[in-house]
């Protein structure tokens, strides 16, 4: 039982899940912290309350309601979103477009229609597979399967 446990544990996908569970957090701390130290008064400054609104509230009978943390807990959250897009989603989106590989082309994926019998053949066929005429090969798809370069037979 405890050899599973500990198989479980030990696995790739937990501990890096631990990590980037642990790097969270330390990320939300330090966003929080520059929210609360500079975004929150600057926001209070501009809206006339005395610098810090996140001890903004109300209450209606007895009952406090602490708007202010919303709001502060709402900008915490609206500046780490940011900066995950703009230091993060964003650099490794062009990083994988510029590693990305391109697609070998299938030969077979351009079609057209062969004009003897109108059946659709694949643009680079040089006989129609149902009425068995020749027919002239398309040279853009030729191009793109790399065959331009081979000697196709021209139809008689």
């Amino acid at each position: 039982m405890l050899n599973g446990f500990k198989d479980f544990i030990l696995r790739g996908n937990v501990v890096s899940m631990a990590i980037g569970l642990a790097v969270g957090s330390a990320f939300t701390a330090v966003v929080t912290g520059f929210s609360k130290a500079f975004i929150t008064p600057l926001i209070g400054l501009a809206t006339g309350s005395v610098g810090d609104f996140s001890e903004a509230q109300f209450t209606v009978g007895k009952t406090v309601f602490p708007y202010g943390l919303a709001i502060a807990a709402a900008i915490a959250f609206v500046i780490t979103a940011a900066v995950l897009y703009f230091m993060i989603v964003v650099p490794m989106t062009k990083i994988q477009e510029k590693f990305a590989r391109e697609e070998a082309a299938d030969p077979k994926s351009e079609k057209r229609d062969c004009p003897r019998c109108f059946t659709e053949i694949p643009a680079i066929a040089t006989r129609c597979g149902h009425c068995t005429s020749e027919v002239e090969p398309v040279p853009d798809a030729l191009a793109k399967a790399g065959l331009d370069k081979l000697a196709v037979p021209t139809p008689r």
